[in-house]
């Protein structure tokens, strides 16, 4: 239900929806939409704002919706990679299990190191993109 939720906010025009529109453009609950933008919400891939004058919550895809969810992967990286740490540890390095533990914490640090420069060069061309509009 997220990824509808989300698609939905894309696919808008104004990129914002009430629960009601997009309850009623999905034809799903309005439990099923909360739980999805409580969800979206929380991962920081879309916002709430109320309308002036109304009590009424507009739902928005933030402008940098994928960019700023990435940058915020680098953090969960890095508890990923205590994690295997711990579990590498508790297994041994020279163990089946703890080899395939430390083949995923070198992927996990190789993606972390390659990073930032990924979300520079995106940064980059994003704003090209947007130049050339």
């Amino acid at each position: 239900m997220p990824a509808r939720v989300f698609t939905a906010l894309l696919a808008a025009d104004s990129g914002r929806l009430t629960a009601a529109e997009l309850g009623a453009s999905l034809q799903v609950s309005p439990a099923a939409v909360s739980g999805a933008v409580r969800f979206l919400t929380q991962v920081g891939l879309v916002g709430r704002e109320r309308e002036a004058g109304s009590r009424r919550d507009r739902y928005r895809v933030h402008d940098d919706a994928w960019y700023e969810a990435s940058m915020r992967r680098d953090r969960e990286l890095v508890r990923w990679e205590a994690g295997l740490r711990e579990g590498i540890e508790a297994l041994g390095a020279d163990t089946a299990a703890g080899a395939r533990l430390t083949e995923s914490l070198e992927f996990f640090a190789f993606m972390r190191a390659e990073l930032p420069d990924l979300l520079t060069r995106w940064h980059d061309r994003r704003t090209a993109l947007r130049d050339t509009r």
